[in-house]
């Protein structure tokens, strides 16, 4: 099963630490409807107030909360639903909604005609942009009505003084836009090395209902200054693809040929080297790899597409496994395994981001990491210094082209107001 590989893990799990905490003023919820109707009907200044899209001078509108343990039958024969009409919901509509999902704290409205006692609809909010409508008029009837989304494109803009993350809270963006830049960049900025003073620029989309702040949609184009250089991305389009992904300004993909790093990992314990140490033989000796230290059992990722060379034990590597990679005459390794994943045997295909092993301490190593390595044409390379073609760039003769459709947007993100934050 592929496994979908995300660098930055160690990075979201501190934005979903604090994510219960975080409260942005940009975004702040549209106020609560009041239960009572009449509160309703005296604060609302329209011809025809409306309780989600139901006219207040048609229905009477009353409004409850789930509770613990509470279900729809319950809810249902309390509104005065016989067991027939309960039965029916339960098994006609399953494949429309399934009364079983229900979930206590979710809201409801109850509808009944003006100067009637019976009930006509039943509204259950069963999530920001789904209505569960059940219609008891005329003839029974259950549909998910979904709310239209509206997409608001948005700019911001902020200085980084202690990490990503303050600068976007305290810039009243959200956790899920960190996230999303940090995901983007995985292939040209590494993370942990973030530095005071680097800044960004973003344009980007967010979505609402009912004018309430439900999530960020897609970034159209971002400016991220990192020690000094430009890193753009935009969203495009591609041709030759019909998909849209992410390029720079000169139209490579932000996807490189291999991934910044092969594991999430919690530091890097050793370089490069051509003249290291050896912590065990406490020799000098080339060092041909970057250490990755991380817990034992931590998933390894394929760098990039490619086919498996070879699986088994090596002298000192330990566990190591060795892909021969899609592009060029490059080769990755990867030492002190703990063991292989699932139908990693010689001979087999693999995909960027695809789980390989796991890291452990195999062969000659004081603890858990991975050391891994590339070669190209046979000589070994520094793994953090890769000037790595991208996946999939624009296509030459449709270069020009996409220089010219990013202008305006690239003209308008450089012209977005810095803000020290």
């Amino acid at each position: 099963m592929k496994i979908v590989f995300k660098r930055i893990k160690y990075f979201i799990i501190i934005i979903l630490f604090f994510i219960s905490s975080c409260k942005e003023k940009t975004f702040e919820k549209a106020k609560n409807q009041k239960n009572n109707v009449s509160n309703i009907t005296k604060d609302s200044i329209v011809e025809d107030p409306k309780i989600e899209g139901y006219s207040l001078k048609k229905y009477e509108i009353d409004s409850g909360v789930v509770r613990q343990g509470q279900n729809f039958s319950e809810i249902l024969q309390n509104l005065n639903i016989s067991y027939e009409s309960i039965f029916r919901i339960g098994k006609e509509f399953k494949s429309v909604y399934d009364i079983r999902n229900i979930y206590p704290g979710k809201k409801y409205y109850t509808l009944k005609i003006k100067d009637s006692s019976t009930l006509s609809k039943l509204i259950y909010q069963h999530s920001v942009t789904d209505n569960i409508v059940m219609n008891f008029q005329d003839s029974l009837n259950v549909e998910v009505v979904k709310k239209p989304i509206e997409i608001r494109t948005l700019k911001a803009d902020g200085k980084i003084k202690y990490s990503l993350w303050q600068s976007f809270i305290s810039n009243q963006l959200t956790p899920a836009l960190v996230s999303k830049v940090a995901i983007l960049y995985s292939w040209t900025i590494d993370f942990f090395d973030i530095q005071k003073d680097d800044y960004y620029k973003i344009i980007y989309e967010a979505k609402y209902v009912e004018n309430e702040f439900i999530g960020v949609g897609n970034i159209k184009a971002i400016l991220f200054n990192h020690k000094g250089r430009d890193y753009y991305a935009f969203r495009y389009l591609s041709e030759s693809k019909k998909i849209e992904s992410y390029f720079n300004e000169n139209g490579e993909s932000m996807q490189k040929a291999l991934l910044s790093a092969p594991l999430e990992y919690i530091r890097i314990s050793s370089k490069f080297s051509h003249s290291r140490l050896h912590p065990i033989k406490k020799i000098y000796r080339p060092h041909y790899g970057v250490d990755y230290a991380a817990p034992l059992g931590t998933d390894v990722v394929s760098t990039g597409d490619g086919e498996v060379i070879f699986v088994g034990r090596s002298g000192g590597a330990g566990k190591m496994i060795k892909i021969k990679h899609a592009f060029g005459n490059v080769i990755t390794k990867y030492l002190h395994l703990h063991k292989y994943a699932k139908g990693i045997t010689v001979g087999k295909y693999v995909e960027q981001g695809q789980k390989i092993g796991e890291v452990g301490s195999t062969g000659l190593s004081t603890g858990p990491h991975l050391d891994y390595r590339v070669y190209i044409n046979g000589s070994p390379q520094n793994p953090l210094k890769l000037d790595l073609p991208s996946k999939d760039p624009i296509e030459d003769k449709l270069k020009a082209k996409y220089i010219s459709d990013i202008d305006k947007i690239k003209g308008t993100l450089d012209s977005i107001t810095f803000l020290d934050s």
